[in-house]
């Protein structure tokens, strides 16, 4: 199936489709095996077309089921060394890795894929762009700050995947402790609903198809505030927003 597609998003666990005809690839694994089996039925993709695993940062939401998935399957595992190491030091299973390095594209199969740095709290955290033809797909969570690279990157993009993550006061409400939300907040955090609205009017372009909202958090966000202040944002300008779930799939994209 070409397309994509957001299996779980959010502090509970992290997995994304994104596929051609002939090259299909997984975005994290931070999911059970049964579960990322089951949503990829869900959007007739079986589990055994999957050729490889891709990993941003090593953060337990984003990688907790790769040592069982890639193990059970025989799954190359894409990341940049630093994040390889994290994931190595605790995994019991040897895993087949592949190495990229941040900010150096390479080819997998037919697609062409960019790994670019981002701002979070972890040794070497990605975002990606994926080109499939003429489709550009952007995949941007777990950032505390939109760089000049970060924009610069998700130009173009005909589909986007963003962090809408908090709402800063709901943040400051919360009973979560003050190492929390200084966390959040911070630099090397996660984006705000206004960060993630203002990145998106500064790369929108007419070109633009379809945006997902991803990795709201459960207690300081909620869909109605994300949307909300993206669509205010954008104005007149109209384009499909869609939320990215955590307990279940979220919208599916076929390319054409």
């Amino acid at each position: 199936m070409k397309g994509f597609c957001p299996l779980a998003s959010g502090s509970k666990g992290n997995c994304i489709y994104i596929g051609t005809e002939s090259t299909k690839l997984l975005i994290d694994v931070g999911i059970a095996t049964r579960t990322v089996e089951q949503r990829l039925s869900e959007i007739e993709v079986d589990i055994q077309e999957i050729d490889a695993i891709l990993v941003s940062h090593e953060h337990s939401d984003h990688i907790r089921g790769i040592e069982r998935l890639a193990t059970k399957y025989n799954l190359p595992v894409f990341a940049n060394s630093e994040t390889a190491k994290a994931i190595l030091s605790s995994a019991a299973s040897p895993l087949k890795f592949k190495i990229f390095s941040t900010g150096e594209s390479f080819i997998f199969g037919d697609i062409e894929i960019h790994p670019f740095s981002i701002q979070h709290d972890t040794l070497d955290p990605v975002a990606f762009t994926f080109r499939m033809g003429e489709i550009k797909v952007g995949v941007c969570t777990d950032l505390g700050l939109v760089t000049t690279l970060v924009k610069s990157h998700l130009r173009e993009c005909a589909y986007l995947y963003v962090e809408a993550n908090h709402e800063p006061s709901m943040v400051y409400a919360c009973s979560r402790p003050p190492v929390y939300k200084q966390r959040v907040l911070g630099r090397q955090g996660h984006l705000s609903n206004e960060s993630c609205a203002a990145l998106i009017d500064e790369v929108y372009h007419e070109g633009l198809k379809h945006i997902y909202l991803a990795h709201l958090s459960e207690e300081c966000n909620n869909p109605e505030k994300a949307l909300k202040r993206v669509r205010e944002q954008l104005g007149e300008r109209h384009v499909p927003i869609s939320i990215a779930y955590q307990e279940k799939k979220s919208d599916l994209i076929r390319f054409t």
